[in-house]
């Protein structure tokens, strides 16, 4: 045999022996097997849930091998939908989350959807009005589209922040598009509304801005997330794993902000021009205990939690630290 022979020879001998090792070494654990293909997941305000709107139109939980069915919410109660098994996975605002926790619902979040940015939520009012700062008024009166939810909360922290005694705030409960009328009539002295409703306020009566929601206590303050039960956490990991891995890069490509803009209009009764105009806030990519936390420790200093609660033991195993 040649000298190029032998070496050829040399060469396959050593592929044959050490070739399976040298390109297993390379090889990725094998992924798990997802118990099941499809999660049925609510939603509700489309800004909010507008990332996870988005992916699941392109189809990139399909790309991973999970089927998203999103469900509308409407009324409905996200916690109570998961609980009575309804639902899989569901958005709602942290306060209704954490509210629901406290009172004895087991859950695990699975990633925050949304945080309030300048302007995003806001106590407004309407031309021609004499509250003009929010001390103007010692017992005011404002229109909130819930009485134990975000808004009551956010409303409360901004009007003590400011002076006004907690306990004489007097809410008036009004679906959002209904605000306007209670200011109109006077049944309202100020409203608390979120976008779009602050921007179409704006257009089409010219309100203005009271006090903006996203300051003091509430600055950046977490508004949603999403979250399943702990008993289906506990059944269904991996695919809950699988779900937080593609929410999380839905919520990395919203941070620009043009996409979101431009999907708002296909998903919900949000027009362009109105979408072009909306105060955005952030849409979180990790789970923060610590800044979750703060919604749960104003719910508890506002009395709205009757003991403290301990965010971090709701979030999955892999965001423990």
């Amino acid at each position: 045999m040649n000298t190029r022979g032998l070496a050829l020879a040399l060469v396959a001998v050593l592929l044959a022996t050490s070739g399976c090792s040298l390109f297993r070494s390379g090889d990725s654990a094998p992924t798990p097997a997802l118990e099941r293909t499809t999660l049925r997941v609510g939603v509700a305000n489309p800004i909010d849930t507008a990332p996870l709107r988005i992916a699941v139109a392109a189809g990139d939980f399909r790309r991973a091998g999970l089927n998203v069915d999103l469900v509308e919410l409407g009324p409905a109660d996200g916690p109570a939908e998961l609980t009575s098994g309804r639902l899989d996975v569901t958005f709602g605002s942290d306060v209704s989350l954490f509210r629901a926790a406290g009172t004895g619902t087991a859950l695990q979040l699975q990633g925050e959807a949304y945080a309030s940015g300048e302007n995003t939520i806001a106590l407004v009012t309407l031309p021609g009005s004499d509250y003009t700062k929010p001390t103007d008024k010692k017992s005011p009166k404002i229109a909130v589209d819930a009485p134990d939810d975000l808004g009551a909360l956010t409303a409360g922290s901004v009007l003590a922040t400011a002076g006004v005694d907690r306990g004489r705030i007097r809410y008036v409960t009004r679906p959002f598009d209904q605000m306007p009328e209670a200011l109109q009539s006077g049944a309202a002295d100020a409203a608390l509304m979120v976008e779009p409703f602050i921007t179409r306020a704006e257009k089409e009566l010219g309100a203005q801005i009271l006090a903006d929601g996203s300051s003091g206590a509430t600055l950046g303050f977490p508004a949603s997330s999403y979250a399943a039960t702990g008993a289906f956490a506990q059944t269904n990991p991996h695919v809950l794993a699988v779900f937080r891995r593609v929410l999380t890069q839905a919520q990395l490509a919203a941070a620009d902000p043009a996409k979101v803009r431009d999907a708002l209009p296909t998903f919900s009764d949000i027009d362009a021009t109105t979408a072009a105009l909306i105060a955005l806030g952030s849409y979180p990519t990790t789970l923060s205990a610590t800044r979750l936390q703060r919604v749960a420790d104003l719910m508890h200093t506002a009395g709205r939690l009757s003991n403290r609660l301990d965010v971090q033991s709701m979030l999955p195993a892999e965001d423990q630290p």
